[in-house]
């Protein structure tokens, strides 16, 4: 019974493993619509080096790379997670606004270069260093240098 319940561990591992990131090269337009909205109204000025779509075992999600270094990532519906501009900025007006502003009273000649979404909180990268998180409703959680 062991090796039985060895076995099905192995062949299940196996299996989560070979599913477990499958990256495939895509074109522009097959990302989903609200993406492609944002990459037009956000980064039009932008030149696409390569967009991709990376299937895990339960989700999927899509990487946008421009020919500057900058990145995009989506989840499965178009709604962005994470925008990094190494050397450029976010775009002001992807931000959402209490952030923006939050940013521009407290930190006025710093750049946003890299912000990332999740379900519990944003994060914010900014030039000068500072890494500030905040929660959903836009208050700042956390300071980090």
């Amino acid at each position: 019974m062991k090796k039985v319940l060895f076995l099905l561990v192995c062949v299940f591992g196996l299996q989560t493993m070979l599913w477990a990131s499958d990256d495939k090269p895509i074109q522009v337009n097959q990302l989903p619509q609200a993406a492609q909205t944002f990459i037009k109204t956000h980064f039009a000025d932008r030149k696409v080096a390569m967009a991709k779509v990376d299937s895990d075992w339960m989700d999927k999600t899509y990487d946008v790379i421009f020919t500057n270094g900058d990145k995009l990532e989506f989840d499965k519906k178009g709604a962005w997670k994470e925008i990094s501009c190494k050397y450029s900025e976010v775009p002001g007006a992807a931000l959402p606004q209490p952030i923006r502003q939050y940013v521009s009273e407290n930190y006025p000649d710093a750049r946003v270069l890299k912000i990332d979404k999740d379900k519990r909180d944003y994060e914010v990268k900014l030039s000068n260093g500072w890494e500030i998180k905040f929660d959903l409703k836009f208050n700042v959680i956390e300071l980090d240098r």
